[in-house]
This record gives C-alpha cells, structure tokens and sequence, in this order.
C-alpha cells in the first residue's frame, strides 16, 4: 500500500485561501520542512498568521512528524 503521507487539516481563512480542508504532504520530517513546503506550494500563506497543531497538540517549536502525523493549520482565534 501505498502512503499518502502526512495528514493536513486546514481550517477557517486558511482553507478558503487555499481552496481545500484537508491534503497529504510528503516528504517532510518536521514542522519547519512542513512551513517550508507549505510556503512553495501555498505562496499566499506567507502573509498570514496561523497555528500548527501536531496529533491535537499546538506546538510552537520544531517538532517531528512522522507518516501517522495529522498536521491542523489553526487561524487565530477570536471570541470571548
């Protein structure tokens, strides 16, 4: 069988801006190749502001990823 790789969930002003609420990405080992690749293929992400979740975990440094990883592109998040 044949990987699809990483899970990416995309949520809010991010999925309208890249036209899809969920893809795989391959070939990437952590969540800075991850914004890398993220900024090539979505160039428009560059100018936003967003969160990375790992396995429903926010992280705010370099994390690993692996191919069971689901990666979630969180907006910002606003209310009371």
């Amino acid at each position: 069988m044949e990987l699809k790789g990483i899970k990416i969930l995309a949520f809010g002003m991010i999925a309208e801006k890249i036209n899809a609420s969920e893809f795989y990405l391959k070939e990437v080992s952590n969540t800075n190749e991850l914004l890398s690749s993220l900024n090539s293929l979505y160039p428009q992400l560059k100018e936003m502001k967003f969160t990375i979740s790992v396995n429903r975990r926010i992280v705010n440094n370099n994390e690993p990823l692996n191919a069971d990883s689901e990666v979630a592109l969180l907006p910002p998040f606003s209310g009371g």
